[in-house]
């Protein structure tokens, strides 16, 4: 793979980096001058030139080839960022994405040469934070590295546990759903965007808070994704998803659950 920054740089100089970044073991995030992002691919020349040119940006960086070195890595020094791509030697960047997310609620930007919607919009269900498709300039990349950083992490949940409003059932302690006293499954960003809108039944949430709350961590400035996750959540909560009872659209504002 080509990038479309060059940054001179030798076998030597990132031994010399590994070895530096070991010797005295990984600080504790809250003490750290600099942001430390894990950068996760299996080309080595790709991992050399990200690893020059964010520590010419400011950042510290570890580096993996594979998904299982990532783990284990993350394990021991715990990054303020991750940077995936999506094929990877041992399991797919999506996968080891979910695995990531499992252990701390830590930033994850994924990157893909795939840029059709189904890839993105897996990727953000399973916890990625933002996804930069290839090739893409240095510049841009740091530019978004910085923006999920500056949002940190997600507010904290509140409200009830469990919701129960017309025929369907939500228990947020453990995440399940029933519909007419049937179990469905929903993924992460469907159970989320469904409890927004029970929390608030009969009133209209407009577009911009489902965003903000579900896609708190990226600009999405594309609404396309929350359409697309209310059609999917439509078709396993009404008897007719073209005429929807219960997720009602509220035309140029938002969308109101209904009893």
């Amino acid at each position: 793979m080509s990038l479309t920054f060059r940054v001179p740089f030798t076998s030597a100089t990132y031994r010399r980096h590994l070895m530096e970044a070991t010797a005295d073991g990984p600080q504790p995030n809250a003490h750290r001058q600099r942001p430390l992002v894990l950068v996760v691919d299996d080309e080595e020349s790709y991992r050399q030139a990200l690893l020059a040119g964010l520590e010419q940006e400011g950042f510290s960086v570890e580096v993996a080839a594979d998904a299982h070195e990532a783990l284990r890595t993350f394990q021991r020094v715990r990054p303020d960022l991750v940077l995936v791509d999506i094929m990877l030697p041992d399991l797919s960047g999506i996968e080891l994405c979910r695995q990531l997310r499992a252990l701390a609620p830590v930033p994850v930007i994924m990157v893909t040469a795939k840029d059709s919607e189904i890839d993105v919009v897996l990727g953000l269900e399973l916890g990625a934070s933002d996804y930069v498709a290839k090739p893409f300039r240095l510049r841009e990349l740091i530019a978004r590295i910085r923006a999920v950083l500056r949002r940190g992490q997600p507010p904290a949940a509140s409200g009830e546990e469990i919701l129960s409003i017309g025929p369907v059932r939500l228990d947020t302690a453990r995440r399940e759903v029933t519909v007419r006293g049937e179990p469905v499954e929903l993924s992460r960003k469907e159970f989320d965007l469904l409890a927004l809108l029970m929390s608030q039944a009969g009133k209209v949430v407009t577009r911009e808070r489902c965003i903000d709350r579900l896609w708190w961590d990226q600009d999405l400035a594309d609404t396309r994704t929350l359409d697309t996750h209310m059609k999917r959540l439509r078709r396993k909560v009404e008897i007719d998803p073209a005429n929807p009872r219960h997720l009602v659209t509220v035309r140029g504002v938002g969308f109101r659950f209904e009893a």
